[in-house]
């Protein structure tokens, strides 16, 4: 498993990789352009170039993009779309471009409409997305229920991923806190099993490209996404250990998206508690 978390690119994709490694990361997540402006970031040639230098020298061995949470694919409104594609698509060549392993996105929010008014839209903006791009696989994000976002089921996602054409690119990104937001028991090893196995049913887990980290502030199923610190919140020691350690995620990038101490992401505090939940986990599964 390539422990590790989400860092700022500002100053360029150079300084990324150094936050990184700071923290002592195995992967990085970084946001493709600001957050709160929809204007894309001109990430320079020469940065990118050095970027993958740094890259094939080691230590930090995935970068995953996670696309801005502007991006709403499913709204009515035709500028917020255009707007939306726009962002994805340089999103997903920034991730060709840098070699990421993802582009993590959050499908969109119903926003009062019906659900199956909504994922047609969704569906339009992931192909557009895909046919801008080369190679990066775009991942789904799981979320949370809240104020009607869509994506808080296997069911709902495998749906979308059908109707974008079932492209080979389209994967899933799981992130813990989300899993217990929405409602899956996911507090333990045995309960955790059995959620894995409904995704594999629903989804094939050849599709699951990465995973978030992070503690819930708020319990089962309350539909809520707040984020705590290792292992401050609702998941535990127990839940989290049994997230690290599952068999079946192994090999891949999983991200901290934690406040952090000091409210500033995760810090390499964090990440090494991470591991250290990892090695409780796979020592109980002994």
């Amino acid at each position: 498993m390539l422990i590790g978390g989400h860092v700022s690119p500002a100053g360029g994709l150079p300084n990324a990789h150094a936050r990184g490694v700071e923290r002592g990361c195995d992967a990085i997540q970084i946001f493709h352009q600001s957050p709160r402006a929809w204007r894309p970031t001109n990430h320079k040639e020469q940065d990118i170039a050095r970027f993958r230098e740094l890259m094939a020298e080691g230590p930090i061995r995935s970068l995953v993009i996670h696309a801005v949470y502007l991006i709403n694919c499913a709204s009515r409104d035709p500028e917020i779309r255009r707007k939306s594609a726009i962002s994805l698509a340089h999103a997903l060549r920034l991730g060709d471009a840098a070699g990421a392993d993802g582009v993590v996105l959050h499908p969109g929010s119903q926003a009062g409409e019906p659900l199956e008014e909504c994922l047609p839209r969704i569906a339009d903006c992931i192909r557009a997305g895909l046919a801008e791009s080369e190679r990066c696989p775009l991942l789904l994000e799981n979320t949370a229920g809240m104020q009607g976002t869509i994506g808080r089921s296997f069911a709902e996602l495998a749906d979308l991923i059908d109707r974008a054409g079932g492209d080979e690119r389209v994967g899933v990104c799981l992130d813990c806190c989300h899993l217990l937001a929405s409602g899956f028991d996911v507090r333990d090893a045995s309960g955790l099993d059995l959620v894995v196995d409904d995704c594999e049913r629903e989804l094939g887990l050849e599709r699951l490209g990465c995973l978030h980290v992070n503690d819930s502030k708020v319990p089962l199923g309350a539909n809520r996404d707040l984020h705590a610190n290792l292992p401050d919140g609702a998941l535990g020691r127990g839940g989290l250990s049994a997230f690290l350690s599952e068999p079946r995620f192994d090999g891949l990038p999983a991200l901290l998206e934690v406040p952090g101490p000091e409210g500033r992401g995760p810090d390499a505090r964090q990440i090494e508690i991470a591991r250290e939940l990892r090695a409780e986990g796979l020592a109980a599964r002994a």
